[in-house]
């Protein structure tokens, strides 16, 4: 008897359940929507995976139908870098790329710009050629300035290590793309054929990281080192997660970003490097403090190893904003042991509660990124006297 009553109960709460659409039916058709936004997610990953494993496998480019779908796949990876994905040549440089850019670069400006404007002439029959091909895998045309970073578009470039040709191919990673490397034919020097197995690695990193900064990062330093900085940092934004990867990583970006910055923007020879951006005829100087806004920050002079990307993002701000308050951070604390940190008053006062440990995450950084192996692109030595950049 009690039996029943407990089953004669449940019919009825569950009937009074059924009559609540907000507790009911309302679940139930989130969760379906949720089903179906998933499923469709994995879907295009799914679909996205078996293409570029087929132009892997099958070591092709692949056809027309499949080129249109890579390309509107591939061009979502330069979300961090410019806002509409790509780079538009009509349109003011500042108005298009990621403002953490600039004073990222500025330093690789200094030393490389005017070489690199060289390039953009006799370097045009080698553009022409890596745009055709990487055009036929739906690739971005900006990473043909991979080859730029990685040998000087040198097909003699040689690294201490044994990487070789303009895209700087290990024997090992050559032979896994297709290109044949032995005693009588090193097909990694071939610019035809090492460019198409270039371009199937591209293809290879994005269907893993999604982003091409971090696939440039993991072209220099491996994909093993992007994973492990995305889980340290918890984000796979580069600019959040730079400081947890290895210098020479981080600085491969950084000459991918200077050097796209000079081959697409015209009369730089006689420009003012200092001043990066310049639209409509006035010239946009860096964003500095007032007077004002200075007196209304709180100061606190501090000294070691500290980085502005880990103090930044344990203090929740954003490193535009970071750099605003404290220029050249990262440079005059190495240089002269300390700085005058400013901060407004409550991110100060949680600096200060949680320095030791902000100071400890820096350090533990920096350790990571010296005791590192030696990366397969490391110290690219150019014969016949070509310059290493």
């Amino acid at each position: 008897m009690l039996f029943l009553s407990v089953n004669v109960l449940y019919k009825i709460s569950f009937f009074c359940l059924c009559l609540s659409p907000s507790s009911v039916l309302g679940y139930s058709l989130y969760n379906k929507t949720d089903f179906i936004i998933k499923d469709t997610l994995k879907k295009n990953e799914t679909t996205e995976a078996v293409l570029i494993n087929e132009v892997i496998n099958t070591k092709n480019s692949p056809n027309e139908e499949k080129v249109q779908y890579l390309s509107e796949l591939t061009k979502y990876g330069f979300k961090n870098l410019f806002t509409q994905f790509t780079y538009n040549s009509t349109l003011s440089y500042s108005s298009q790329v990621n403002p953490n850019a600039e004073l990222y670069m500025q330093d690789y400006l200094t030393s490389h710009k005017k070489q690199l404007i060289k390039m953009q002439s006799w370097g045009l029959p080698y553009f022409n050629l890596i745009d055709n091909i990487f055009k036929q895998y739906g690739l971005p045309k900006e990473l043909k300035y991979l080859a730029v970073i990685e040998s000087s578009l040198q097909t003699n470039a040689t690294s201490w290590v044994g990487a070789a040709g303009p895209w700087q191919f290990m024997p090992g990673t050559a032979k896994n793309y297709g290109l044949t490397v032995n005693h009588y034919n090193d097909e990694r020097r071939d610019y035809f054929k090492s460019t198409h197995a270039a371009a199937r690695m591209l293809l290879q990193l994005y269907k893993d990281l999604h982003d091409w900064l971090l696939v440039i990062a993991a072209y220099n330093g491996g994909a093993g080192r992007v994973y492990s900085a995305i889980k340290k940092s918890g984000s796979n934004d580069f600019w959040k997660l730079q400081y947890y990867l290895p210098q020479e990583s981080r600085n491969h970006v950084k000459k991918f970003i200077a050097t796209h910055y000079v081959m697409e923007t015209r009369d730089l020879l006689n420009s003012d490097h200092s001043v990066f951006y310049q639209s409509n005829h006035t010239i946009q100087k860096k964003q500095v403090l007032s007077e004002i806004d200075r007196k209304n920050l709180f100061k606190q002079t501090i000294t070691g190893k500290y980085l502005s990307a880990v103090i930044a993002k344990n203090l929740s701000i954003e490193i535009p904003q970071f750099n605003l308050y404290n220029p050249d951070f990262d440079n005059k604390i190495i240089q002269e042991g300390k700085y005058e940190l400013m901060l407004p008053e409550e991110k100060m006062k949680l600096f200060l509660n949680n320095k030791y440990q902000i100071l400890s995450e820096c350090i533990q950084i920096i350790l990571d990124d010296n005791s590192g192996p030696v990366n397969e692109s490391k110290k690219i030595e150019i014969k016949k006297g070509k310059k290493e950049i």
